[in-house]
C-alpha cells in the first residue's frame, strides 16, 4: 500500500488501461487546459508543455498527490513541426491513413510526474515510430469501420486492429506509443518507494 494518492491527469480509457497494468490504487482527474499549438516547432515541445500542464493542474489541487500527465503528438519523417492532431471524423480518419500509407509515422509522447508537496517535477519525451505498409481505400475503410480510431492521433490503435496497419514498429517501449510510457513511469515511481511490482 502506497503511503501516497496517484492520480492519473487524464480521461484517456488507453491510459487508465495501461495505469491499471500496475495494480495500484489511482483516481484520474481530467485536467482542462488548452492543448491548441502556442508557438511550438517540434512536436517534443508541444508534447513536453501540454504533459506538464496536464500535471500541475492537478497537482496545484493536490499537492499530496503524485500526478501523472502524458500527451502525445505524432508527425511524419523530416516534419516535426507538422502535427498530426486527432482526426475526430472520418473523412479525416481516412486522409490522415492515406497520407500515412507506405510512410514512417514519429510519435513524441512525454510522461511529466509531479508531487508538489515535495517540490519533485520531472517531465520528458520518449519516442516510437510506426513504418505504415501501402494502404488501399477499401482497407482504410474497413479499418476505420471496425476499430472508430477517431480520438486517436494518426487515426488507428495499435492496441486493437491497427497493428494490421504497419510492417513494422520501432521503439523502446510499446506503451509510449499507446500514449504513456510505462517503463520511465514505473521507473519513477519506485524512486517515490512506491513498489511495481
Amino acid at each position: 500500500m502506497s503511503r501516497f494518492e496517484l492520480i492519473l491527469a487524464s480521461s484517456s480509457q488507453t491510459r487508465k488501461d495501461l495505469m491499471d497494468r500496475l495494480g495500484l490504487d489511482y483516481r484520474c482527474i481530467s485536467p482542462d487546459i488548452d492543448e491548441s499549438v502556442q508557438g511550438e516547432n517540434h512536436a517534443d515541445d508541444l508534447a513536453k508543455r501540454l504533459a506538464y500542464q496536464k500535471a500541475h493542474v492537478i497537482a496545484e489541487q493536490h499537492p499530496n498527490a503524485i500526478v501523472i500527465g502524458s500527451d502525445q503528438v505524432a508527425w511524419r519523417e523530416h516534419a516535426p513541426n507538422n502535427f498530426i492532431g486527432k482526426p475526430l471524423t472520418v473523412e479525416n480518419a481516412i486522409q490522415q491513413l492515406q497520407e500515412n500509407s507506405g510512410k514512417i509515422v514519429f510519435f513524441s509522447t512525454a510522461l511529466s510526474v509531479q508531487h508538489l508537496r515535495s517540490g519533485f517535477e520531472r517531465t520528458l519525451v520518449e519516442h516510437y515510430q510506426v513504418k505504415f505498409r501501402q494502404l488501399t481505400l477499401a482497407e482504410i475503410e474497413r479499418y476505420i469501420e471496425i476499430d472508430q480510431p477517431l480520438h486517436c492521433a494518426g487515426s488507428f490503435k495499435c492496441e486493437s486492429l491497427g497493428i494490421s496497419l504497419f510492417e513494422k514498429m520501432v521503439g523502446d517501449d510499446q506503451t509510449t506509443l499507446m500514449g504513456l510510457p510505462m517503463i520511465q513511469l514505473c521507473k519513477i515511481l519506485r524512486q517515490f518507494g512506491i513498489n511495481v511490482p
